[in-house]
């Protein structure tokens, strides 16, 4: 399964850590990251993946692919800036969001617009969200949705 990624490109500690552990226990249950590929949540959810031997996969806004974060094993270059959102979360296999500005808003957008499952920490209060609390929440609520498709 591959597991979507998203969130703002600077974030605070706290989201950092989150965003890193949420990496971490998508690696552990052996799926597959795909993200922004740039920093911030991207960079701390794709080094929790490493540090847990997962893959990771960088839908990139620009030109070059030597601009993902050092994290990233499958960088690809779209030179579409925000319009790479779309491939990301049709990429997903379901959406986690984590906090997040207006960028992370539009991938919810797009995400709820094609059924993809969104799960949110620390991230937009809005209809079609799932809260959850843990990163291993996510992960369990993710896999029993998919295991019904």
């Amino acid at each position: 399964m591959i597991i979507a990624v998203i969130g703002q490109n600077e974030c605070s500690q706290e989201l950092s850590q989150l965003a890193e552990a949420v990496g971490a226990e998508i690696a552990k249950r052996r799926h597959t990251l795909v993200c922004g590929g740039m920093g911030g949540v991207m960079e701390a959810a794709c080094r929790g993946a490493k540090k847990a031997g997962g893959v990771t996969i960088g839908i990139l806004p620009g030109k070059n692919k030597d601009h993902a974060n050092a994290y990233i094993d499958y960088p690809v270059v779209t030179a579409m800036s925000h319009a790479r959102n779309a491939i990301i979360v049709r990429t997903g296999d379901a959406v986690i969001a984590v906090g997040g500005r207006y960028g992370t808003l539009s991938e919810i957008g797009l995400a709820k617009s094609i059924d993809r499952p969104v799960y949110g920490l620390k991230t937009w209060d809005i209809e079609g969200i799932v809260p959850v609390d843990t990163p291993a929440q996510a992960l369990d609520l993710i896999e029993k949705h998919i295991e019904k498709s």
